[in-house]
């Protein structure tokens, strides 16, 4: 079972069933990115999904069957890696292998005869096989030159996939210790945020060693978005001005400016900031019936990704002294639920949006006043009231109507709610991964070593020179290929002609070289 586990055709199976195994965690949502997404699917495949949850295709990097892939995989290359490497070890260390007795079997073989003496027509042959390993041996009366080269293909594979194996730690290490949170920011001056705290986040995911307490401090506010649209609608570019602060200028309080465009993150102390997504926040102004006033602007969801039309809640509690009796002020929350169509465009009174950029923004909303539920210690959606607080009387709807920026509704108790207009979100991700670099650096290693493995190839050459007549030598070349045949032939034609080249010529013989397959010679 050991043997069969650590062999490389193994490894290459649990290489391909780790591809595979890969492709459900691409193609299903999954449970740790997006709950609500697998809550969705579950709820429209009341079948499949069960099955599907059950053998975790919804966690699939977490589930039970990857990981036994990821392990297996990870023994099975250090098993077949570390006798191959003390194999290579001791081949660099070893001499070439001795000349075959009969040369004239083996797959390329050429002879010729020249005038002088064994050793040093082998001498003069040897000099000649530069970039190659050789060992000059006398048997007998003949002497003989033993050449190989090409350790470097073995070398390369064997490079390959110890890069490999770094990798797949690379990557474990990076999902330990690393983590990654999104967070929507308020563009046009917004309060920005800071991330020295999982709270910071709306959504955070840590590894497995990563309790929050260490993050890397980053201050980020978003002076200016810019989104740059075709006539038709269709999105072209996207960049946000932003200011951050990190490591010395949190002391200072200085800003540093950098704009912040699609796959041209912001990488700063092992944090990359990436620009994910945007949308648009209305701005509320309520004035209450003594006079003070509440403002909210609260970033809502785009629901059309092509016009940007988007859905939302804003909810605002009465300033501190508006009603006497906290009671009173508790029941006279205002929360304002409905569309904001940043191009408007009204069929009858049916709002919707004709256009993704901010060019005429109006909202169509339900004014609700009593208990928002701000109180109560329950979550509740950021995008939607929570429907039980309707259902019990709680909240009361006490108005349904379109406003343009600036257009305001006065209620019966004298509350006006004004629509300012709107300002554009960006959603930021702060990816933490304190191996990318390694992971880098062992692909980039892959792919030398597997260049290595394809181009260099494995070859030997044997010389035998052996005194014929007094003041001459036959000379006999044999050749083999370790790995494989293309090309093989003219190369060894070249490096005969090479070998024999410039060596002086017996006066009463010609040289005959008989390769291979030539008449009269069999070549098996």
């Amino acid at each position: 079972m050991w043997r069969a586990l650590t062999s490389m055709g193994t490894a290459l199976v649990l290489l391909c069933l780790l591809a595979l195994g890969a492709i459900p965690g691409a193609l299903l949502p999954q449970r740790n990115l997006n709950a609500g997404k697998v809550d969705d699917y579950l709820a429209a495949h009341p079948l499949l999904g069960p099955w599907l949850d059950r053998l975790q295709m919804f966690n699939v990097f977490g589930s039970f069957w990857f990981t036994a892939i990821y392990v297996l995989l990870f023994v099975s290359l250090v098993g077949c890696l570390t006798p191959r490497t003390i194999e290579h070890v001791r081949s660099l260390r070893a001499t070439p292998v001795a000349a075959p007795r009969n040369l004239a079997r083996l797959p390329k073989h050429a002879s010729a005869t020249v005038a002088g003496e064994p050793d040093t027509v082998a001498a003069a042959m040897a000099a000649r096989l530069r970039g190659w390993r050789r060992e000059i041996r006398r048997s007998g009366g003949a002497t003989e030159v033993s050449a190989e080269k090409g350790y470097l293909r073995e070398f390369g594979n064997i490079v390959f996939h110890f890069a490999l194996l770094g990798l797949l730690v690379a990557v474990a290490v990076g999902k330990l210790f690393g983590y990654e949170g999104n967070v929507i920011v308020i563009a046009d001056g917004g309060p920005g945020f800071c991330s020295a705290s999982p709270a910071a986040f709306d959504s955070f995911r840590a590894g497995n060693s990563v309790d929050g307490t260490s993050l890397h401090p980053i201050c980020v506010r978003v002076n200016d978005f810019q989104a740059h649209y075709l006539p038709s609608g269709q999105a072209t570019s996207f960049a946000a001005d932003l200011d951050y602060q990190t490591g010395r200028d949190l002391a200072t309080n200085s800003w540093r400016p950098y704009r912040l465009q699609v796959n041209h993150p912001l990488r700063v102390g092992g944090d990359r900031v990436y620009l994910q997504g945007h949308g648009y926040a209305p701005t509320f102004t309520v004035t209450f019936p003594d006079g003070q006033t509440r403002t909210s602007t609260m970033q809502w969801r785009p629901d059309n990704p092509l016009t940007l039309l988007s859905s939302g809640v804003a909810r605002i509690d009465p300033p501190a002294g508006a009603y006497p009796d906290p009671r009173q002020r508790h029941n006279h929350q205002i929360a304002i639920q409905g569309l904001l169509a940043p191009t408007a465009q009204l069929e009858g009174t049916l709002l919707s949006s004709s256009f993704p950029a901010l060019n005429a923004p109006a909202v169509a909303v339900d004014i609700y006043r009593g208990d928002t539920g701000l109180d109560t210690g329950r979550p509740q959606s950021l995008y939607s009231l929570d429907p039980r607080l309707i259902e019990q009387h709680r909240l009361t709807k006490v108005q349904r109507v379109n406003l343009r920026a600036g257009q305001q509704v006065d209620l019966d108790d004298g509350t006006v709610v004004r629509f300012d207009g709107a300002v554009p979100f960006i959603n930021l991700q702060v990816s933490h991964d304190p191996a990318q670099v390694w992971v880098l650096v062992f692909a980039a290693t892959m792919m030398a070593g597997l260049l290595v493995s394809l181009l260099v190839r494995r070859r030997r050459v044997w010389v035998r020179a052996v005194p014929a007549d007094p003041g001459t030598v036959n000379v006999e070349v044999g050749g083999l290929a370790r790995t494989d045949n293309a090309g093989w032939g003219d190369e060894f034609e070249r490096l005969t002609s090479r070998l024999l080249a410039g060596l002086p010529q017996p006066t009463t013989a010609h040289p005959s070289r008989e390769p291979v397959g030539a008449p009269g010679r069999d070549s098996r």
